[in-house]
């Protein structure tokens, strides 16, 4: 397994793009490149809601089917598990935001994130000014739906993967997507943002341990959505014969992690995340998608973690690549700097590994494609052709194997 490539970044100038995407942080590289380091926002009742953005504020793209998408967040804490990473919790609180297929698309938009949050993640509150596409609180349409578990980079929010999610769940998915506390700043229901413990640690043994207890994180949000009972989302079925995982970044590695662990996932995709924690020698069998940005014709060596990991993947399985994106086109950050005007304020020493030169809406359409056919196929049992060859509608996207 690959060493962990922590690196510093500077204490930028605060113009939009530097604020909105290079808070004081450390950068993870391929595993997770930028780590969430504010200070604690202090509590002030419930969570502040941005006032309604205005017509020009920034929009999720819409995803590429009409079906009406509802939304809503949870706290669910795990009682039979200390935190990891804070020795006084006897518990481990997660939050979780879940975006389903609904009966309408009537009802107020939900928000990005809150201006709170966005201030301690990126240390401005423009996020806050962000549309998306999801009803709040909407009503979950009838029947059992397939559940995909998303996890997002080191260091990241879970609203790092909204595009993905919302297109998800246009698509007929339930989908979970968690923030692992004490990994990034997480905003609870009471108002509190708890900062980010383990972003400044940069010992060889973080990787595996965040991986693992990630897996744990996702085991237990499974749990929760499959027990007997009510739900965290009141109304939302969910088919337990039918579930994935998928993650950027270092949420990629520990969703096939999970996976190894937990047989009722059927199906996990990795977005760009090192491996650090071996698979058996005997292999893993069930179906994983691998998609990575310029694994396959940078520096040498930049696929050899991958390459070993590959050897172990006894099932289905395949490797696409995006030869001219960035670690960062697998998450919402590419489309969020475009929409805001400003990827030309970014650093080019940044700019070529974090966001290649692949536009934002067509990196988060090619991943919405990819990933989208991938749990089809597996978790519906359609076809999918996208995965069997190259497509002239995707010539950006390299087959590596």
């Amino acid at each position: 397994m690959s060493k962990l490539p922590w690196r510093r970044a500077a204490a930028p100038p605060l113009p939009l793009a530097l604020a909105l995407l290079l808070p004081v942080a450390l950068l993870l590289g391929l595993v997770g490149p930028q780590a969430a380091t504010a200070a604690p926002v202090p509590a002030t009742g419930r969570a502040a809601l941005p006032a309604a953005a205005p017509p020009d504020a920034p929009q999720v793209p819409a995803p590429t089917s009409r079906r009406p998408v509802g939304t809503t967040s949870a706290q669910l804490v795990d009682t039979g598990r200390r935190d990891p990473w804070r020795a006084d919790a006897a518990t481990r609180e997660l939050m979780v935001t879940f975006w389903y297929p609904a009966l309408s698309s009537r009802g107020a938009r939900a928000p990005y994130m809150s201006a709170e949050l966005s201030t301690a993640l990126f240390g401005t509150p423009e996020l806050a000014t962000v549309r998306t596409g999801a009803a709040a609180g909407a009503t979950p349409a009838p029947g059992r739906h397939p559940l995909v578990v998303l996890s997002p980079g080191f260091g990241y929010s879970r609203t790092s993967l909204t595009g993905l999610a919302e297109d998800l769940a246009a698509r007929g998915y339930a989908v979970a997507a968690l923030d692992h506390t004490y990994e990034t700043a997480v905003q609870f229901p009471d108002g509190r943002v708890e900062a980010c413990l383990i972003c400044r640690r940069t010992d060889d043994r973080l990787g595996p341990e965040v991986t693992l207890s990630r897996a744990r994180d996702i085991r237990f949000l499974i749990d929760r959505l499959t027990a007997p009972g009510p739900g965290p989302v009141r109304g939302l079925r969910i088919d337990p014969s039918r579930i994935g995982a998928a993650g950027h970044s270092l949420g990629g590695a520990s969703a096939v992690e999970a996976m190894r662990e937990d047989s009722r996932i059927r199906a996990a995709a990795n977005l760009d995340g090192d491996f650090f924690t071996p698979l058996p020698t005997d292999g893993l069998a069930r179906p994983v998608l691998l998609l990575s940005a310029r694994r396959s014709n940078d520096a040498p060596g930049a696929a050899a973690n991958w390459e070993e990991t590959w050897k172990r993947l006894t099932g289905w399985k395949r490797w696409l690549d995006l030869p001219e994106g960035g670690h960062l086109s697998y998450c919402d950050m590419p489309w969020l700097l475009d929409a805001f005007g400003v990827r030309d304020q970014i650093p080019p020493e940044t700019a070529h590994g974090q966001y290649g030169s692949l536009g934002g809406e067509r990196a988060l359409a090619a991943t919405r494609t990819y990933l989208g056919a991938f749990f089809d196929r597996h978790l519906l049992g359609r076809p999918s052709p996208e995965l069997n060859r190259p497509s002239a509608n995707y010539p950006e996207v390299r087959f590596v194997k």
